[in-house]
């Protein structure tokens, strides 16, 4: 059994804003969403700026004595999940419910619980320390509160692929609907890790960007003084469901998914291979499940971290896979607004991707100002274009050297 896969329901949670609308207007807008942290006392640290969620209340999603007890990145995800939910009008009832699903991905989970609750074990003992701790933490959590709130009890589970997380649960869920196994999936990503410990691991590692002076300049791929990546925060969820299903209950179509690869670089902890040839392998994957050529991609919606080597190499494997018309196809990171949302970026850049193909609108990569010789290829400098397409390729690339590639096509109204 094969079936086809469409987009009916998109939800957002970024630094751009909360919501679809605000998120992507502000996207379309050129706005940066990077700002100094605010989240704990930031003054001592390399870098001072992420991409918060600003005005986000979690009790307009939960209930408030459930609220308080739910850590912020399985917030973000249900928050998401209910608009996702509302935007879609999917009905999850007795005669559905054991064919809906719900898959998302995070890289790290609730890591500011765990950092609360080390301190009180350290000052107040092991006996203090809340029933909920271990709930609140784990990333499997986010699509278990999903399943509970919206009465999912299709298949279940969570992707912990590092930043290539949201972007496997989706390739997932897309597969486990094409062969019968659900009928729906609930399924995207999310991630919230502006912590110390979280700023500080990413420091030691030298992966952020420390131009402090100047946050909403700081996150620049492609550009050639780009000095490391900026943490962001939030969630992207996407509804999809077999194109029947769709067209039996006359809901809004926002695109196809037509591709999934993943392949594995085999190289090193955190560096992608010089040649790309994790990523070559990764597109190339992508492309053969959707049975297409490199000739069919109109738009690519890249990992683009705005680190010297993620950038730099993800642009040799375009060019590799793309030959001829590498220069031709228009190349966007959305990072250089959001920030890197980790596990959450494939989820978020899922949905920017489908409405690139929705309305015609290709987000474009800000900062960018100083050309690199080796970077060179179309990146939407600066101000988003207008470009009616009909296939947006999204790249997601993790530590550990694990990748994803999704591929999604524009449905014929």
């Amino acid at each position: 059994m094969s079936r086809r896969v469409v987009i009916t329901g998109l939800g957002l949670v970024t630094p751009m804003g909360i919501g679809v609308e605000e998120s992507w207007e502000g996207l379309c807008a050129g706005k940066s969403g990077i700002g100094e942290i605010t989240r704990f006392d930031a003054s001592n640290f390399s870098t001072r700026i992420a991409g918060e969620v600003k005005d986000f209340h979690p009790q307009d999603f939960l209930p408030k004595k459930e609220a308080r007890r739910t850590s912020l990145f399985i917030a973000y995800a249900i928050a998401a999940t209910r608009m996702a939910m509302d935007s879609s009008g999917l009905k999850i009832d007795e005669h559905n419910q054991d064919r809906v699903g719900v898959l998302t991905g995070c890289g790290l989970g609730g890591l500011s619980i765990l950092e609360d609750i080390t301190r009180v074990v350290d000052s107040k003992g092991p006996n203090r320390v809340t029933p909920f701790f271990i709930p609140m933490m784990i990333g499997n959590m986010a699509p278990g509160m999903i399943s509970i709130r919206f009465g999912a009890k299709g298949p279940n589970a969570s992707v912990a692929t590092a930043c290539a997380a949201g972007s496997h649960a989706i390739g997932d869920a897309f597969k486990l609907i094409k062969r019968g196994a659900a009928d729906a999936m609930i399924a995207g990503g999310v991630e919230s890790t502006i912590t110390p410990t979280g700023i500080a691991g990413f420091n030691a590692m030298k992966a952020l960007s420390t131009r402090n002076g100047d946050p909403q300049k700081a996150s620049r791929p492609f550009d050639r003084d780009r000095d490391g990546f900026v943490v962001g925060e939030g969630g992207g969820i996407l509804i999809l469901e077999t194109l029947e299903n769709a067209l039996e209950r006359g809901a809004h179509i926002y695109a196809e998914v037509v591709g999934y690869g993943m392949s594995g670089d085999a190289y090193h902890i955190t560096s992608p291979p010089p040649d790309g040839g994790g990523a070559i392998r990764c597109i190339k994957a992508a492309l053969t499940d959707a049975g297409l050529s490199y000739r069919d991609i109109d738009y690519i919606n890249a990992h683009g971290t705005s680190t010297p080597l993620n950038d730099l190499f993800e642009t040799r494997a375009i060019k590799a896979v793309f030959k001829d018309r590498a220069h031709m196809i228009p190349v966007s990171s959305t990072k250089s607004m959001t920030g890197h949302l980790l596990g959450g970026a494939g989820g978020v850049e899922a949905v920017f991707s489908t409405l690139a193909i929705h309305d015609g609108i290709l987000p474009p990569t800000i900062n960018y100002e100083n050309i690199d010789e080796e970077c060179d290829l179309d990146y939407v400098p600066n101000v988003a274009r207008k470009l009616k397409i009909t296939t947006a390729m999204s790249n997601s690339f993790g530590f550990g050297g694990t990748n994803a590639t999704l591929i999604f096509k524009k449905y014929p109204s």
